[in-house]
This record gives structure tokens, C-alpha cells and sequence, in this order.
């Protein structure tokens, strides 16, 4: 057994790279699963800013000075979180608010149907459904409980998001321009001789850029399309739906299954199994559809192919350890996973080399 460590050891640790790259990645995890609650401004605003970073060397490529294209880039990420928090949020606050309060009426809705299963399919037994409606009750009661608890414990919360609110924003200006000389800070800090540290980063550079401002353009047009589409066919919270429906996008696979039952039961209690239901349902369908088959190969060719069943898995990693955070980025670090996996060396490939 000692001797199967060893040889294993061997293998793939006797690379000095290795060694670095491994360190690397050990420092950089343990701080962020130590240090990320308290550190969560600055990674927001590190993502920030290496999403706006294209824009600011696109300026640079076309004339304009640094200084000058963080600037302007920076006023337009401005007026864009002006318009999300003035424009948008009050109207998907008002809509969500609306939905609570026709929420019992909805409920009441589902079990007068459910009531109705054992008339419509006989092999249902009527007691089944009294004690599947008693436990919906149950748990729409404690939920309420938890959502009422939950008010009064979010206050510290509120007030903490007010203070990210303008910390976030002002951190991104930093980063943005100042990013060279924090660059050449942090690198000043690696040893000289990082060649596959500097490979896995290039590698990632150009995969993690791609993902994230893919990512962001699929939730902003598929968001747009979708309220498009349902306001026109007159569906209730057209506004909250098209945002949950834009953020599904975040969660490959899990996000559009999850957010699928929101809106065929809104338009089932809306309009019952009608003509307008069945138009909803269409379109939701194809929008869908479209996503991932058009727009998501659009923008994100090129980006490493993972296994279905890896995405899962990562989502389910990742976002247990970093919530929100690691559910947005489960892909990129999956794709990390795999680089480091592909470029880390091995004892034969350097025997090979040498």
C-alpha cells in the first residue's frame, strides 16, 4: 500500500509546476471557503470587473486610453444598476407582492382540483387526497411561520446589502483602473518559474471570460424575449416571470425544469385548460427550446464541452459550498477542474519529454 502511494506520488507530484500550481490552488480555496463571507464584496466586484473588462479593452483597441474607457464603462454599468434597482425591482416587487396576495385564492384553486381526482381518475382514493391536501396545509402554514420569521431576521441582512449596494460599485472602479498594477502585485508574489500556473490561467482567462459574459447576455435576452412574449399573451406577473425565467438560465438543466412549474400553474389558474393556457405553454416551450439550441451554442462556442452529468455535479458542489456565487460559476470551475486535470504533468510525459 505504501509502495502504491508512493509510485502514485511519483507520478504526478514530482514536477516542480505541479507543486506550484497545487500550492496555488490550495491557497486560493482555503481563503475563499475560509474568508468568503466577509470577502464577498470583493469577489463581486472582482467578477464585475472582469465582466466589464472586455468592453475597456475593446475601447483600448479602437484609441481610447485606459482611464478614458473605464470611465465610460463604468458610468454605463452605473446607469444600468440605476436602472435595475429604480426600474425594474419596484415592478418585480409589486407583481411579487400581487402573487401573495391572490396566493390563497390559487391555493384554494389547486384543491378544489385535487378534491376532483378521485371523480376523474377512480383509482385515486379519496382519503389519499384528504392526506395529501392536510400536508400541503401543514407546510403552507409553517412556511408562512418561516417567511414572517424570516422578515424579522433579514433587517441586519437589508442593511448589509445597503452597505454592498456602494461598496460593490466603488471596488469595481478600483479593480478596473488599477488593474495592472494589481496584476503585477500578485504576480510579484508567485515564483518566477510558473509556466503551468500561467497555462491553466490562460486557459481559463479565455474560457471564464466567454462563460460569464455569455452568461449574462443569455439571461438578459432571454429575459427580454420571455416578458415580450407573455405580456403579449396577457399572462399575470409578466414581469416576475420573465426574471425568474432569466435567472433559470443560471442553473443549466435544474433552472428551466424548476422554473417551469411557476409558470404552467399561474396560467392554469389564470385560464384553466383553454386555448390561452395552451399558447402559453407553446411559447414557453419554444423559447426554451430556441435557448438551447440556438442562442446557447451562439454564445458560448467554443467553451469546453462538459458531461450533462458533470454540470449536476458541480452545480450540486459548488453551490453547496458557495451558494449563489457557486452556482454561477459551477461551469467555469467545473472547466477549471478539467484544465488543471488535463495540463496537470505526469512522471511518463516528462520521462517522455526529457
Amino acid at each position: 500500500m505504501i509502495e502504491l502511494v508512493k509510485l502514485w506520488y511519483r507520478r504526478y507530484f514530482s514536477d516542480p509546476q505541479a507543486i506550484i500550481l497545487a500550492a496555488v490552488l490550495l491557497i486560493g480555496s482555503t481563503v475563499i471557503l475560509t474568508m468568503g463571507d466577509m470577502l464577498l464584496p470583493v469577489l463581486a466586484a472582482i467578477v464585475i470587473a472582469y465582466l466589464l473588462e472586455g468592453l475597456v479593452r475593446r475601447m483600448q483597441r479602437h484609441g481610447s486610453k485606459r482611464l478614458t474607457a473605464v470611465i465610460l464603462v463604468f458610468s454605463m454599468f452605473l446607469a444600468f444598476l440605476i436602472f435595475l434597482f429604480f426600474g425594474v425591482l419596484p415592478l418585480v416587487s409589486a407583481q411579487l407582492t400581487e402573487l401573495f396576495r391572490e396566493l390563497p385564492r390559487y391555493l384554494s384553486q389547486g384543491q378544489q382540483l385535487l378534491l376532483r381526482l378521485p371523480e376523474i381518475y377512480p383509482f385515486i382514493s379519496e382519503q389519499t387526497v384528504k392526506e395529501l391536501v392536510a400536508v400541503i396545509n401543514r407546510e403552507i402554514t409553517g412556511l408562512g411561520s418561516h417567511i414572517v420569521s424570516l422578515s424579522f431576521a433579514s433587517i441586519p441582512s437589508l442593511i448589509t446589502l445597503a452597505v454592498y449596494i456602494f461598496l460593490v460599485p466603488v471596488l469595481v472602479f478600483l479593480f478596473m483602473k488599477d488593474k495592472d498594477r494589481i496584476w503585477s502585485w500578485f504576480a510579484g508574489i508567485l515564483p518566477r518559474d510558473r509556466k503551468l500556473v500561467s497555462q491553466v490561467s490562460d486557459e481559463m482567462d479565455l474560457q471564464l471570460g466567454k462563460y460569464i459574459r455569455g452568461k449574462f447576455w443569455e439571461i438578459i435576452v432571454v429575459g427580454i424575449v420571455t416578458y415580450i412574449g407573455f405580456s403579449i399573451l396577457g399572462i399575470k406577473y409578466a414581469i416576475l416571470l420573465s426574471v425568474l425565467v432569466g435567472l433559470s438560465v443560471l442553473v443549466p438543466y435544474i433552472g428551466a425544469a424548476v422554473v417551469t412549474i411557476p409558470v404552467v400553474l399561474i396560467a392554469f389558474f389564470q385560464w384553466g385548460w383553454s386555448d390561452d393556457f395552451l399558447w402559453l405553454v407553446g411559447f414557453f416551450a419554444i423559447s426554451q427550446a430556441l435557448d438551447g439550441t440556438v442562442l446557447v451554442p451562439l454564445l458560448f462556442s467554443g467553451l469546453v464541452n462538459l458531461h450533462p452529468i458533470a454540470i449536476i455535479v458541480s452545480v450540486l458542489v459548488f453551490g453547496g459550498l458557495w451558494g449563489f456565487w457557486g452556482v454561477f460559476f459551477a461551469i467555469p470551475l467545473a472547466t477549471l477542474v478539467s484544465a488543471v486535470i488535463h495540463a496537470w504533468p505526469r512522471v511518463d510525459e516528462i520521462d517522455g519529454r526529457s
